[in-house]
């Protein structure tokens, strides 16, 4: 379970969340009870196809539902989620590692992004596992102490923090309201957009997210990834809580004191602890969000160039001759091109907002269509290729229509796609008769 949370985890967790309750309160807690519905979820509808079919990849499911050509579709699909949205954890610890190193931004990425492919290429899918759940302690125990360091800093402590922040709103954490109004679904940070969004999120990036389906893949059986799944959420939950209350104690702080905040909002809590802990502390804590984030990078160069192997290279008839050292080879230049995919995409977030909420943005967009199309093959029998390819495409074209021309939230993105690629894939399914895999009639 600690290595799903530290998978999960990650530098726009650590330096992002604070933020979010620095400029506003505690509603983004609402999406972390979403969370624990998704883990349900995934745990009986997703979970026993996995271990009933050991596969390699998640995409492994769509080849024997739909074929190969859905195969590769959900397999790019995450190829694009994934280097986008780590593009984003790129420039995320690129402010980490100016606010220490007082470098720029660009050359910071170029640091990270090294570092993190040498030691990629020293271990495998076990060492990433346990390099995350050491990197992992290491970060809450920062978190932590930067939590009590702030409050000593504060005059009155808790009382006078419980204060301030309550007059100014900042422990609000549920919005029950409603509205069947464009107006309401521009809202993040509603009850209802914390459950359903939450949930449709948490389910497609960790029921068929290669990066999460790798973690439960590496339990010694079923129950036991059930188990760690389900215990993980627990974890997550004060997770979230810990880094929304340092944001909040930042506020009191700044207010307190009548500092200006920092022009971009994701430095609050790594500039402060770099100029007011002391000088001992600070490293530790900057250590520990460096930590975070190359174990995070690394995995999801792991799983990249293990998607790219697996899905697109060994179907390849030349691959069937290629020796097992020449596929060693080649999966590690794989992982040098998903690298340099990684820093690009981390100049080029530098103009894209808050690390958060743009990383959850960019996740959210495509991947409604890919958990829409594997819904499509484990809840239905009907829907064969066309259809399945029919209903991403829609999904896909539906999100992007509501992201660049209607105002609803991006906590919605999932929801929508997913139910448009289902709906979508079920109609033309009963459009157009194709045949039933014998997967789908078993």
């Amino acid at each position: 379970s600690l290595s799903i949370v530290s998978a999960e985890t990650s530098t726009l967790t650590i330096i992002g969340t604070p933020a979010q309750s620095f400029a506003g309160n505690l509603g983004f807690l609402q999406l972390v009870f979403g969370y624990l519905l998704a883990r349900i979820v995934i745990s009986v509808l997703l979970l026993p196809h996995y271990w009933r079919g050991e596969m390699l990849t998640a995409y492994e499911l769509m080849r024997r539902r739909f074929g190969e050509r859905t195969r590769k579709i959900t397999a790019s699909i995450f190829l694009v989620t994934r280097a986008l949205a780590e593009g984003v954890r790129v420039f995320a610890i690129s402010i980490v590692v100016s606010i220490i190193l007082g470098t720029g931004e660009v050359a910071s990425i170029v640091v990270i992004v090294m570092l993190t492919l040498f030691y990629t290429f020293e271990g495998g899918m076990t060492a990433v596992i346990w390099t995350d759940v050491v990197q992992m302690a290491l970060y809450v125990f920062g978190a932590a102490l930067s939590f009590w360091v702030i409050l000593a800093k504060i005059p009155g402590g808790w009382e006078h923090v419980a204060a301030v922040a309550g007059e100014a709103g900042k422990f609000q954490l549920f919005d029950f309201g409603f509205a069947p109004t464009l107006e309401f679904f521009s809202r993040p940070f509603t009850f209802l957009a914390g459950i359903l969004g939450g949930c449709f999120l948490t389910t497609a990036s960790h029921g068929t997210d290669q990066l999460m389906v790798q973690r439960l893949l590496s339990g010694r059986s079923e129950a036991e990834s059930r188990a760690a799944l389900l215990a993980s959420w627990v974890v997550i939950f004060f997770q979230f809580a810990l880094f929304l209350l340092i944001g909040i104690l930042l506020f009191v702080y700044y207010g307190d004191h009548a500092l200006p905040p920092p022009a971009q909002a994701d430095r609050i809590y790594p500039e402060f602890i770099w100029r007011n802990l002391p000088a001992g502390v600070a490293g530790l804590v900057m250590a520990a969000i460096l930590a975070a984030a190359m174990a995070n990078i690394s995995a999801a160069l792991n799983s990249l160039a293990s998607t790219t192997m697996v899905d697109f290279y060994r179907p390849l008839a030349r691959a069937q001759q290629a020796s097992e050292a020449g596929q060693l080879r080649l999966a590690r230049v794989a992982t040098l091109v998903w690298g340099a995919v990684l820093l690009a995409i981390g100049i080029l977030a530098r103009k894209w907002g808050s690390v958060l909420i743009a990383g959850l943005t960019i996740a959210s967009i495509p991947l409604g269509a890919l958990l829409g199309v594997f819904l499509l093959g484990v809840l239905t029998r009907l829907p064969g290729q066309r259809s399945a390819l029919i209903g991403v495409l829609g999904g896909l074209a539906t999100v992007m229509y509501v992201r660049f021309f209607t105002p609803i939230a991006w906590t919605w993105y999932v929801l929508i796609g997913t139910t448009g690629t289902f709906v979508l894939g079920w109609l033309a399914s009963r459009l157009w008769k194709e045949p039933v895999s014998p997967h789908a009639r078993a």
